[in-house]
């Protein structure tokens, strides 16, 4: 699954730092850079991304009037606000919009490569059934929140839903085994997102891997149910 993202901000350089990280994470690619606001609304209006990186500041207005605007037509795009704001008072109107996340400038690579694979999870655990129940609604709403003290504690970037899905995959046997990208496929997730989960697995001891020699090109890493 490949996620499309429109970059609004009005300083030329950032906004190609915001494209550098972007395309540096598996599953993004970004479809636009808007540099005003008005540039913004048609091309959010017109491209439709998954995801737009929003500036807050802009010399004609704030990046939340673009937030409004999606919510006001009802647009399935979500909103990770960018800004060097550090007042309460923009982040309280961002929560109140429905931000996806909320990233404080200067932006390191590693907090904005967690806020995009967190979306990514957020969006492929939503193809995952048609029904859902309360712990389903917790984890999405509340994806830091321990909903069932009961249950084991996963470390970040490993959601219990999308674990749920790559067990699956692995119910019946297969002799030939699976390469990440196959998993991935299966799934609906990048081969980064699924190989990141077979790595988990495979650490616990739920899975093993093993390196395929091919007659041609390099060695493919499959993983087999233990």
């Amino acid at each position: 699954m490949e996620f499309n993202v429109l970059i609004v901000e009005d300083d030329p350089r950032i906004a190609e730092i915001h494209r550098h990280f972007t395309e540096k994470i598996a599953g993004f690619t970004v479809c636009g850079i808007a540099g005003t606001l008005e540039d913004a609304e048609k091309m959010s209006e017109l491209l439709k991304p998954d995801l737009i990186l929003l500036d807050l500041y802009f010399p004609e207005g704030l990046g939340t009037e673009i937030l409004w605007k999606l919510r006001a037509r009802h647009q399935v795009t979500d909103v990770i606000l960018i800004t060097a704001a550090k007042e309460l008072e923009p982040l309280q109107e961002a929560m109140h919009g429905g931000v996806f996340d909320y990233i404080l400038k200067p932006v390191m690579f590693p907090r904005f490569q967690e806020a995009l694979q967190r979306f990514q999870d957020h969006r492929q655990q939503l193809q995952v059934d048609n029904t859902i129940n309360q712990q389903d609604v917790d984890r999405l709403l509340h994806p830091y929140k321990d909903v069932n003290p009961g249950e084991p504690v996963y470390p970040k970037g490993i959601d219990p839903l999308t674990l749920k899905k790559i067990r699956k995959v692995f119910e019946q046997p297969h002799l030939e085994g699976f390469s990440a990208e196959e998993v991935g496929q299966q799934i609906g997730a990048s081969r980064t997102t699924a190989r990141r989960y077979l790595e988990y697995l495979t650490a616990a001891g739920q899975l093993s891997a093993e390196l395929i020699y091919g007659a041609v090109g390099r060695p493919e890493r499959k993983y087999f149910s233990e």
